[in-house]
């Protein structure tokens, strides 16, 4: 019993054992009330008791139902490096046989690992880009200790998505749940294979935390796209290297989010640790990219708006007459462009993109930087003092 419970229950007998002595008969009716308050203080007592004695809770069931659909998950990759012999730099040997003498491309192979989950019997796995998109040989480890080759069945870069798939029927798989609904501060539970712990004894890594906060948005920049994180769902549940493509539990079994990204103030050789501080792909985000990869297997991001955006500063606002002091200029523009085409101006200040503010060079980068070749964004501009509507249709990207 604890303190807490040992004192409600002395109030309460106190309080009654007063009652009782302002009685001067001590009538039955007094008599039974005080039965039955006891009865319910022992009950309280009784409860607390099996709670505080009790291993097991919501969140050890949820381990116990999720686990056995978790993969380890390692890669290898194929890369390339341009390999110039320091002998041909020199300028006489330049000078007789031209600068382009000693050049080679070699290929050399980089090992991975990383963390998934199946999603269907199957056999279905979801991971991150960055884990296995760009893969030659992908190993998934079962937590039967068995070891298949799975496929690719497509990935997107953008979104960092990437759905695999093993051979097999009746698999254990995870149920997916909808992020739409996520509460700030309900537990959560990661999975995955930090630090490729998982090939030591074919079990996930388990932590547990709560949701830190959510709807973050994320933008990293990379080639040939840069990785757009949307409505990321940050938690404090123990997040390191190796535990990205894991998924991020609710308390009741269900897929609420991927692991992805965390912040990290160390960094070694195996990668870094967890300060608290992760972020998870909302799940009905990923929903909407695994229907478009099974039915393409890539998606086509080859587009471009033609619109040359810079970050909106007080010598800025000053050159185009604004008083605005956010937002993105379109500073230029390329000819016969998707925006020159749909009515944009050098000059427009663009203060939303399909309802997202753009506030900074970020917020465009992210509101545009998810499309997809063919899709209309429709974009708020301020020109001279008035909001405008326009709607821009992606182009496919010229070819140089």
């Amino acid at each position: 019993m604890t303190y807490r419970t040992i004192f409600i229950a002395s109030l309460i007998v106190t309080f009654l054992i007063s009652c009782k002595a302002q009685s001067n008969n001590g009538s039955n009716d007094n008599k039974q009330e005080l039965a039955l308050n006891e009865n319910i203080v022992n009950k309280l007592s009784s409860t607390n008791n099996d709670i505080s004695n009790s291993r097991r809770n919501a969140i050890t069931d949820a381990i116990a139902i999720c686990s056995p659909a978790i993969v380890g998950i390692n890669v290898t990759e194929v890369r390339q490096v341009v390999y110039r012999n320091p002998f041909f730099d020199d300028p006489m040997f330049r000078r007789f046989f031209g600068g382009n003498q000693g050049s080679s491309v070699r290929e050399y192979e980089v090992q991975g690992l990383g963390s998934g989950f199946i999603i269907s019997p199957d056999g279905y796995i979801l991971s991150n880009h960055h884990v296995a998109g760009n893969a030659s040989k992908i190993i998934v480890t079962m937590t039967d200790g068995t070891k298949h080759e799975a496929e690719i069945i497509g990935s997107d870069m953008v979104t960092d998505v990437a759905l695999l798939k093993i051979k097999g029927n009746n698999l254990p798989y995870l149920k997916l749940g909808t992020s739409n609904d996520v509460i700030i501060g309900e537990w959560v539970i990661a999975f995955g294979n930090p630090f490729g712990l998982f090939d030591r004894n074919a079990k996930p890594t388990v932590t547990v935390g709560v949701v830190s906060n959510n709807n973050i948005n994320i933008l990293h920049q990379d080639s040939p796209y840069n990785r757009v994180y949307k409505g990321m769902i940050q938690t404090d549940a123990a997040i390191s290297s190796g535990n990205s493509g894991g998924p991020l539990v609710n308390s009741l079994g269900e897929v609420i989010a991927m692991n992805t990204i965390i912040y990290s103030t160390s960094q070694n050789r195996q990668g870094a640790g967890s300060i608290g501080i992760g972020f998870s792909i909302p799940i009905d985000r990923v929903k909407k990219i695994v229907e478009l990869l099974k039915s393409k297997s890539q998606i086509d991001r080859d587009y471009y708006t033609g619109i040359e955006p810079r970050e909106l500063d007080e010598q800025l606002a000053r050159y185009i007459g604004s008083n605005l002091q956010e937002g993105v200029v379109v500073f230029g523009m390329l000819n016969n462009s998707p925006a020159e085409k749909s009515g944009v101006k050098l000059g427009d200040v663009i203060s939303e993109i399909d309802g997202y503010k753009i506030l900074r060079l970020e917020d465009y980068l992210i509101a545009t930087g998810d499309a997809v070749t063919g899709q209309t964004l429709n974009f708020k501009v301020l020109r001279d003092g008035k909001e405008q509507s326009v709607n821009l249709k992606l182009e496919q990207r010229p070819r140089r």
